[in-house]
């Protein structure tokens, strides 16, 4: 894992502990939410170059309901990681779900997210053993996989819980972004609370409660559930914190602390 640039998002995902040289989001499901106001796919993209460059035999399998190939690979080439060659080194591999034709409505949902999770498996069991061991699996985004499953929430949170096994039978991180406040059904409530119960970690982005602001684009709030302790208690940890999405990079800083210019 490297060591340089480390920064107050990387400190709240737990990125900055490298004990037994490994990938520390491993066994572990990270749940990104944002809103149509504020974006968050930005912790999406640090997430993979921190991947990717977390061990040589690391490996990402990419689930993109929202853009193709080459949207992410020209955003994380100005972050510094170039995914063509990921992929070309079978280390990144990218299953567009864009050209997923919707499923006729006679059809049962789980048929198709059925079909998405056996290519999942397929890559895995194609994976050297070792690349087991550093393996992520990501999720652009839920709300597109909800129209995939004809708007089934059941098949959603089914898929969910059997991407959510492969964390404990080959020890990967499951990461998934989802736009909470797209949907005003019933249903969707109920979908985001049981998501929100499933995740490790949750990142929540949201604009600032003061408003705009030109040198601050939102907030994040990261709540790492920990582990569950002897007489049951967990130890909960809850970080907020600024960020500004620059040209290159994010910047992210502690409310005040941050130069106006």
């Amino acid at each position: 894992m490297e060591h340089t640039n480390l920064n107050l998002l990387d400190e709240a995902l737990g990125l900055h502990n490298t004990k037994n040289n490994l990938w520390p989001l491993c066994g572990r499901f990270v749940l990104v939410e944002d809103s149509v106001d504020t974006t968050a796919s930005f912790v999406l993209h640090h997430i993979i170059k921190r991947s990717l460059s977390s061990h040589p035999s690391s490996s990402l399998i990419f689930l993109s309901f929202s853009h193709p190939f080459s949207h992410y690979d020209r955003i994380l080439r100005k972050l510094g990681c170039n995914l063509a060659a990921q992929r070309d080194n079978s280390r990144f591999f990218f299953i567009d779900m864009l050209m997923l034709q919707c499923p006729d409505e006679r059809k049962p949902n789980h048929d198709v997210l059925a079909a998405i999770f056996e290519k999942v498996e397929r890559v895995i069991s194609a994976l050297h053993p070792d690349n087991k061991k550093f393996l992520t699996i990501m999720i652009d985004d839920i709300s597109l996989l909800e129209v995939a499953a004809n708007g089934s929430s059941n098949a959603v949170l089914d898929f969910l819980h059997y991407c959510h096994t492969l964390t404990s039978e080959f020890g990967c991180a499951l990461v998934a972004l989802d736009h909470k406040d797209i949907y005003s059904n019933d249903e969707r409530p109920a979908l985001i609370l049981e998501v929100e119960y499933l995740a490790d970690i949750l990142v929540n982005a949201e604009p600032l409660s003061t408003g705009l602001a030109k040198d601050v684009h939102g907030q994040l709030m990261v709540l790492d559930k920990g582990s569950e302790h002897q007489h049951g208690i967990s130890s909960h940890k809850t970080h907020n914190f600024h960020f500004k999405i620059k040209e290159n990079s994010i910047e992210y800083f502690y409310p005040g602390t941050i130069t106006m210019r």
